[in-house]
């Protein structure tokens, strides 16, 4: 049996798969660049092409909508578990935590050695921004509840089955070296959603996270965790 995508799981998996698209063209390419290309800027492109089409399909995305929005209370606790998150992306990094060796694949310095600004904005406007959007609409809201029903648009994330919990954080842990700290980054920010119902807590304890790690390579200039 064929199954049929919805039109809000193509606007959920497109802006991903794009994503992933383009960081694979980045890593198909040599580090010092390719024909005067400097991959780096490669991803201000990717950037700017993600975060246009997510703008573009903005209205397919119903749970990130006003009245959606989370009460203080919420938001604070989204933000404690991007701080605990954070902390344990530092911390994890024991040898048989990691799949394959971590790479320096972006570094924002200029020739004298001193940091691109430029480079910096988009990095830290991917990481905290886009890259939280678009991998909660795809993770979180699409994968999770696509696991328990392909009508997943129907499934009630307070209700999701502990399968599509598992699931959904197995793949995910897949996409990164990290295998532990994104394990358990995966199953908090599930939790969240599940917990509040609400998409833009997973969003905003991402983006903590994110922004607290790009602040952390920025100020320790430990690269490879970019």
């Amino acid at each position: 049996m064929v199954m049929t995508l919805t039109r809000a799981a193509w606007a959920h998996i497109v802006p991903f798969a794009l994503f992933i698209v383009l960081l694979a063209l980045r890593g198909a390419m040599p580090p010092e660049g390719f024909g005067g290309i400097d991959t780096r800027w490669l991803y201000v492109g990717q950037t700017v092409a993600v975060g246009a089409l997510l703008a573009a399909l903005w209205r397919q995305y119903g749970q990130l909508t006003r009245q959606n929005l989370p009460t203080a209370q919420e938001w604070l606790l989204a933000v404690g578990v991007g701080v605990v998150v954070f902390g344990l992306w530092i911390s994890l990094t024991a040898s048989w935590m990691l799949v394959g060796k971590p790479v320096a694949s972006f570094v924002p310095l200029n020739a004298a050695g001193e940091l691109d600004l430029r480079l910096v904005f988009f990095r830290l406007l991917g990481a905290a921004v886009v890259v939280p959007l678009m991998e909660e609409l795809f993770w979180r809201s699409f994968l999770m509840r696509w696991i328990d029903n392909p009508v997943f648009e129907v499934v009630d994330p307070q209700r999701v089955t502990l399968k599509a919990v598992v699931l959904s954080t197995f793949v995910f842990t897949l996409a990164h070296t990290q295998w532990l700290a994104a394990a358990l980054a995966g199953l908090a920010y599930a939790w969240l959603y599940i917990r509040t119902g609400k998409l833009w807590t997973a969003v905003a304890a991402h983006a903590v996270t994110n922004g607290l790690l790009g602040a952390w390579v920025l100020y320790t200039r430990q690269w490879t965790f970019w």
